[in-house]
């Protein structure tokens, strides 16, 4: 029997989207806002799109906090995407209310000289490797929506940097937890790419138990 991936709903993602990439990869993940199912989860997805504040609330009305948390600190395989990016942080722009703070650092605005939203494809430079990003090139392009981007206090956590008239992190990472600013499931071939690796960290970390 397959590990579970749990993508989490907290009434603040494109789950269905997220879903049908799993979905063709043969490898189905469950959608549950529940946290006893997401305590119990091998693989996490966090996905999201609209504001902190209101997704932050959003989680912890479900009782979503802790079990995030716990699931992130206990080593099990955990994928934020765009919004899913931003919660890990400890706080925002958007927003007073604290994000999850696994990761220390500040979501910012990007600057008003530039058009927001920064909205369709663009490079991802990659800085070092990662088993999510195996057999990806740097430079590919990924599908971004997004008016915040995250600052990480610790640059070493930096896996992937974009150009969009500053050059931002696009992608973060810290053993077991990795998080992307763009779309993987709105980025095509190279984005399933990601989601294939990922589901073979989530088996290769069951094997070894």
């Amino acid at each position: 029997m397959n590990p579970t991936i749990v993508i989490v709903d907290y009434g603040a993602g494109n789950l269905r989207s997220v879903e049908k990439a799993f979905e063709h990869l043969g490898y189905p993940a469950m959608v549950s806002g529940e946290p006893e199912t997401l305590l119990n989860a091998e693989g996490v997805i966090l996905p999201g799109v609209g504001s902190s504040g209101s997704a932050m609330a959003a989680l912890e009305k479900r009782g979503l906090v802790e079990p995030l948390i716990e699931k992130a600190n206990s080593g099990t395989p955990f994928f934020g995407v765009c919004l899913g990016l931003q919660l890990l942080m400890s706080g925002s722009d958007e927003d007073s209310r604290p994000c999850l703070g696994l990761f220390p650092g500040w979501v910012r605005r990007i600057p008003p000289q530039l058009k927001v939203p920064h909205m369709g494809w663009n490079q991802v430079h990659i800085k070092q490797e990662h088993p999510v990003f195996s057999g990806v090139d740097t430079g590919s392009y990924f599908y971004f929506v997004h008016s915040y981007y995250t600052d990480p206090a610790d640059d070493t956590l930096i896996v992937g940097t974009t150009d969009y008239g500053i050059d931002f992190c696009s992608v973060l990472a810290s053993e077991n937890l990795i998080a992307t600013q763009f779309h993987p499931e709105k980025s095509g071939e190279v984005g399933l790419k990601l989601y294939e690796n990922f589901v073979r960290m989530v088996m290769l970390k069951e094997a070894s138990g």
